[in-house]
This record gives structure tokens, sequence and C-alpha cells, in this order.
């Protein structure tokens, strides 16, 4: 039988704001992506999403991201190699904290947003996240993009590695994500993303955007938590993979 990873975004709440329903999605996964200060979240957040994961037996991860809390972490930063790691290192040492008060493992760290997103092609970026996660604790487990530098970056860091693909998100024909900026980058069909995610656990490929056929390596797949249909979202894939044999199953 085919499995995989379920993972979801959370802990992006932070003050009065309040973004997701991470009550109701929690149950629902298997790996949440801790937002830990930068990007979203604040520390009595990130303290109510890791007891949220150890009552539910999910695996917690460190979500890091560039200093951006007004653009959500999600707009391009020119920081230097040394600057990401020590910045990946503060927010993963943050999110432990929590985890060992709440006598849970962190299992798991993935970049956020621009920082994915940049380090996926770029190696010197990919190296210093990888380094930083090593420092920390080597037997944390790197949740990259499929085919990814950071994945290159992993191995040569001798870190475990996951490789991640996107529900509701286009692909370049480089097996890159479709920048946000450009049209179609989001997947608005709900049946078209669940299709994608099958197809992805089940052949292990993905149509990129301009319809070429690429191979990709699914042992984790996201769904974004901040969507306005993320709960329905997050139910109908879980349905629709177990009609078609595919386990829903930790990394």
């Amino acid at each position: 039988m085919a499995t995989i990873d379920l993972n979801c975004d959370l802990g992006e709440s932070f003050g009065a704001y309040k973004m997701g329903v991470d009550e109701e999605i929690i149950p629902l996964i298997t790996s949440a992506n801790i937002a830990c200060g930068f990007h979203a979240g604040d520390p009595l957040i990130m303290e109510r999403t890791v007891a949220l994961c150890k009552v539910h037996g999910v695996r917690p991860g460190a979500h890091p991201g560039f200093p951006d809390l007004s653009g959500f972490g999600r707009r391009n930063m020119n920081l230097s190699p040394k600057e990401v790691k020590a910045c990946v290192t503060y927010q993963i040492g943050a999110l432990k904290a929590f985890c060992d008060s709440a006598s849970i493992r962190l299992h798991h760290v993935k970049p956020h947003g621009a920082l994915y997103n940049m380090a996926a092609t770029d190696y010197r970026l990919a190296e210093a996240i990888c380094q930083a996660i090593h420092d920390v604790d080597p037997s944390l487990v790197l949740l990259a993009l499929s085919g990814s530098e950071m994945l290159r970056a992993a191995m040569e860091c001798k870190l475990s590695y996951a490789s991640e693909v996107f529900a509701d998100r286009a692909y370049e024909k480089d097996g890159t994500l479709v920048s946000r900026i450009n049209k179609g980058a989001v997947i608005e069909e709900k049946e078209k993303a669940v299709m994608q995610v099958v197809r992805m656990a089940r052949e292990g490929r993905v149509k990129a955007i301009d319809g070429t056929d690429l191979s990709i390596t699914a042992d984790s797949v996201c769904v974004h938590g901040d969507g306005a249909n993320a709960l329905s979202f997050v139910k109908r894939i879980r349905e629709e993979l177990a009609v078609k044999g595919v386990e829903v199953k930790g990394f």
C-alpha cells in the first residue's frame, strides 16, 4: 500500500490576530509545521500548538522563516548564509524549548515561504539551513521540496530528510513552485488539487503548469492552514486517499 504524510503549516496566529482553525485541523494531519515568531506566531501560540500536537499524536516541526511579520515571510530578503543560519538556529531553539517543556520530541524542520523557495535553488542558503538544523540536533529531519537543493544539502550534512509536495500549488517544469505573483500559482479548484495529491502519492508524478509531466518524490504533502477552506480541503484529501488505497502515515 502507498503511504504519504499529511503536513500543515500551523500556529500562524499572533497577538490579537487569528489565523486558521488549528484545533480542528491538527487531529486530521500527521505532521505540523509550527511558526516560530519571525513570519507568524508568538510564544503563547507556539506553546498552545505544541500542546495540541501532543494531545493528538501529531509530530511537531519548526517552521522558520525570514524576519518579515508584515509580509508573512513571503517576500525575498537578501540575507547572507551566516544570517540565515543564525535566524534558523534561533527559531528552532525557540520551538524546541516548548517541545522540551511539554515532553514531546521536536521531529522536523521545514523552512517557510520565501526562505523555502530561495533555498530550493540556492545551495548556499540550503547549506546554511541544514547546518543550523544539524548544529541544534542532528536527529531532526529536514522537510523540503522534492528535488531541491535543500535535499542535496541535507545529504551533504548527513541529515535525514523527507521530500515534500504541495496539494494546492502549481509546479514549473523544473520542479520548483510557480511564484505566487503569477496567475495560476495557487490551485483554487478543490477537486483538481485533490487529484493532484492522489497522483503524486500513487504514481510519483505531477503535471507542471506548462503541461510537462514531472517525476516527483512524495514523502509528505502540504496543505496550507491559512486558506479559507483549509479544513474541508484536508477532510476531502483524506477521504480520497483512503478511497484510492493510500494510507496517511507520518514520515
